[in-house]
């Protein structure tokens, strides 16, 4: 059985790796947008109410499609993480990461001894499906991605030291939370906010690692990308979904007189 981390494969080979945020806590709707085409579906545990069960759950659903599900726990903990590799993630992405010394503890958490702190248990767990993969736990650990992510003002300091990080496959800047941590909430355009960012991307690339990035306007999405980010979160399942659903209400809500109905419905 294959276990080859595909997304992690294209982040070195730096194939851009487009993605959605799967925040609606179902895996009816983590299978559905595994159909759509993007290459990543980030299953949210920090800003959405998914649990370790719901993220299996997700993880199961688009399990069949060729799309990878990177996973977000609420936070750093690592017996959180042990959790979470067990149900077969093999991407994550760990919130709040502002030192060097944090990004090496989450990668030693993936990782079996004498590289980690991974605790040997797979044998009766979804990530060596059940012992179905011979050499898993000899194979795993190259098979890790850890993607970490900075987004305050302390972060971005020690920001070359976190992307030096052996084991770290790329660094996710989080908007939102650093133009908070800049004084501008609210404000990820902000003239300043941009600038750490575009700088922040450079810094990653030159450290031979992935940047990465969420925005959820197509303009910036691709400013990014221009920019050099690897793997981009272009939109929110939950936005997404009531931006549509609000269009088409408009739609006919705002309608001053009822149009003809077309004739191939007469």
């Amino acid at each position: 059985m294959n276990i080859t981390n595909t997304f992690k494969q294209a982040l070195k080979d730096g194939r851009p790796q487009i993605g959605l945020w799967n925040s609606l806590a179902d895996p009816y709707v983590a299978e559905a947008l595994a159909t759509t085409g993007f290459d990543w579906l980030l299953i949210d545990g920090e800003h959405a109410p998914n649990d370790l069960r719901s993220i299996l759950g997700a993880l199961q659903a688009i399990a069949p499609y060729p799309t990878h599900g990177i996973v977000r726990p609420p936070i750093g903990d690592v017996a959180l993480i042990k959790q979470i590799v067990e149900i077969g993630a093999q991407t994550l992405l760990i919130p709040m990461v502002d030192t060097a010394e944090q990004a090496a503890r989450m990668v030693a958490a993936t990782r079996y001894p004498p590289r980690g702190i991974r605790g040997v248990g797979s044998s009766g767990a979804r990530s060596s499906r059940w012992s179905g993969v011979p050499r898993y736990v000899h194979e795993a650990d190259a098979q890790m991605c850890v993607l970490v992510q900075v987004e305050s003002t302390l972060g971005l300091t020690n920001l070359a030291e976190i992307a030096a990080v052996d084991g770290v496959d790329g660094v996710f800047f989080g908007p939102a939370d650093l133009s908070a941590s800049m004084g501008h909430l609210g404000d990820a355009a902000h003239p300043e906010v941009v600038a750490a960012l575009t700088q922040g991307v450079k810094t990653v690339l030159a450290a031979g690692k992935a940047p990465g990035i969420l925005m959820t306007d197509n303009a910036a999405s691709q400013y990014y990308l221009d920019q050099g980010a690897l793997f981009v979160a272009v939109g929110v399942d939950a936005m997404v979904l009531v931006k549509a659903a609000k269009t088409l209400a408009a739609a006919f809500k705002t309608s001053a007189a009822p149009s003809a109905m077309p004739s191939s419905y007469a």
